[in-house]
């Protein structure tokens, strides 16, 4: 398939692009951001595309890791604009205690329910909230991955269990 070929089969999966974005924003100029950025992706790695595959399936995997980027993007920087004079970004923590959650009696709670669940649960399970991925769980603890997310799933178990006592 040629770069014209493959461009034209792009501009013509826009429309379900846009349906697609609702998912993720209800905002106009967000959803127009993330098409354009997807289609950008998507031209910018046509090499990566296999033909006779789904298309439309590849774009919409493009989109959603798109906007889970940008999002935890966001999230990591929470910076705060200054309007003084000098016009700084300033990265500033923030005082409010729904976002220190270290300061609830809830957290205190949930990370004692963490302490008591059963070690093989909770080893693999605090790795997970460290943000280790699955692969590398089951990598560092010697155990299949199938076993990882058992492990983490009945960890989450046991403490929506515990919290709810």
């Amino acid at each position: 398939m040629t770069a014209i070929e493959f461009q034209h089969c792009i501009t013509q999966r826009q429309k379900d692009l846009e349906l697609f974005t609702r998912r993720f924003t209800n905002n106009y100029d967000d959803s127009q951001d993330l098409i354009q950025e997807t289609i950008l992706k998507a031209l910018t790695y046509r090499e990566r595309f296999k033909p006779d595959t789904n298309l439309k399936g590849w774009l919409y995997t493009i989109m959603k890791n798109t906007f889970i980027n940008n999002y935890r993007k966001v999230q990591r920087s929470k910076t705060s604009f200054d309007n003084t004079e000098n016009l700084f970004y300033l990265n500033v923590e923030d005082p409010h205690t729904f976002n220190c959650p270290e300061k609830t009696a809830r957290y205190q709670d949930l990370l004692d329910c963490i302490e008591k669940i059963r070690v093989e649960y909770r080893r693999p399970f605090k790795m997970h909230i460290d943000g280790y991925k699955y692969e590398e769980i089951a990598e560092r603890l010697n155990i299949p991955i199938g076993t990882v997310k058992n492990r983490i799933f009945h960890a989450r178990k046991e403490i929506q269990d515990r919290l709810t006592r």
